[in-house]
């Protein structure tokens, strides 16, 4: 048994004991919360939706493959291993798509080989840009995205760059 274990029970039995000690009708405002939760879901379902449908069929539809063939004059040119190339292009889209496509990379190449590392740090230091500004702008109601988008891919780029640079640099 450890701490991790109790975690979860130790903070519903505070949120009871604080909510009695409160004199707060605890199952009224947990039914208010899943109220909110709901509109919520409601919200942001089609964008999300919309977002999961897109990604599924630019990968079906061979997209994917075609973009990567077409960047790869510029990624090897700057080093950058080909079998990432796809990865590269996923992962600003969906988190379960890059996890797939990371994952055939460990199996192609390995986990200690120079694409598998580059891969590495490129799922677990960026983000799934598209469906978080999709998703949190869509619960937020805002509109007009204004610089998140544009300053968010300014950041993958970067990200996309230096991890070959910095892996090459750190393990080669």
């Amino acid at each position: 048994m450890t701490v991790s274990d109790f975690a979860v029970p130790a903070v519903f039995v505070f949120v009871l004991v604080y909510g009695l000690y409160k004199k707060v009708d605890i199952f009224s405002e947990f039914t208010n919360g899943v109220k909110e939760g709901l509109h919520t879901v409601y919200d942001v379902f089609p964008a999300l939706f919309a977002l999961v449908l897109s990604v599924g069929m630019f990968r079906a539809s061979g997209g994917l493959a075609l973009i990567s063939a077409l960047m790869s004059p510029v990624t090897d040119f700057l080093g950058f291993p080909g079998e990432v190339t796809p990865l590269v292009i996923m992962r600003p889209f969906s988190g379960s798509g890059s996890v797939a496509i990371f994952e055939s990379i460990l199996g192609q190449t390995g986990a200690d080989s120079f694409a598998g590392r580059v891969a590495s740090v490129i799922l677990g230091s960026s983000e799934t840009t598209f469906y978080v500004i999709a998703v949190y702008f869509a619960a937020t109601k805002v509109k007009k995205t204004r610089h998140a988008l544009p300053s968010a891919l300014a950041g993958d780029i970067t990200l996309w760059i230096l991890s070959g640079l910095v892996v090459g640099f750190w393990f080669y």
